[in-house]
């Protein structure tokens, strides 16, 4: 079932039923013209227009029914070096040892469900059930750019220095935005991401 909120005068966000709908529906409302920003979440597509509003529940519905596979996103391999401050600790909540977190970690591959919280930032689906542990009791006030970490069921990367209470479990040299590049972020919703040891 798909539900509509206002946002604005201009915009809708759109309820879906998982994170794979909402990836599929923000493909198609991408290739239709006349929308202004389509911007996926967890499990919704918050989407703004200029002029008349479409028809955003056909749209939605169409792309949900369409028999034919959706399309990939691309496939990204990101090295890691499994050297976190945090991987001690999270080591420890969950029973395994370094590297067993480690090698579960690379064992996944995941799956970006969607991109906020900073330009580059995304929030990745897919991981090993016993890596997952709630956010740090303390967020820190500095988080290295590179630095990859967890939290619930997302693993992630932060783009660039800044405040962060997920767990810290490794580190990686790739650049996840880059203004001057096209596209300027490394990942967007719907592609696919393995992790190998650095």
């Amino acid at each position: 079932m798909i539900e509509l909120r206002p946002a604005g005068e201009r915009g809708v966000l759109l309820e879906l039923p998982d994170n794979a709908a909402a990836v599929r529906v923000a493909r198609r409302l991408a290739l239709e013209p006349g929308l202004v920003d389509i911007v996926p979440g967890h499990r919704t597509v918050l989407v703004t227009w200029e002029g008349e509003p479409p028809e955003l529940i056909e749209l939605a519905e169409a792309a949900l029914r369409d028999d034919q596979v959706a399309p990939t996103g691309a496939f990204v391999e990101i090295f890691v070096r499994y050297d976190g401050p945090d991987l001690d600790e999270v080591a420890g909540s969950t029973g395994l040892s370094s590297e067993d977190v480690a090698s579960r970690h690379i064992g996944a591959e995941y799956v970006v469900g969607f991109v906020g919280f900073a330009p580059g930032f995304a929030y990745l689906l897919g991981g090993d059930e016993r890596l997952r542990v709630g956010r740090r009791a303390e967020p820190r006030e500095r988080v290295p750019a590179g630095s990859v970490a967890i939290a619930g069921p997302y693993s992630g990367i932060y783009p660039r220095e800044s405040s962060g209470g997920w767990h810290l479990i490794g580190s990686t040299t790739a650049v996840l935005f880059d203004a001057t590049r096209d596209p300027p972020a490394l990942l967007s919703a719907g592609d696919r991401v393995r992790f190998l040891p650095a």
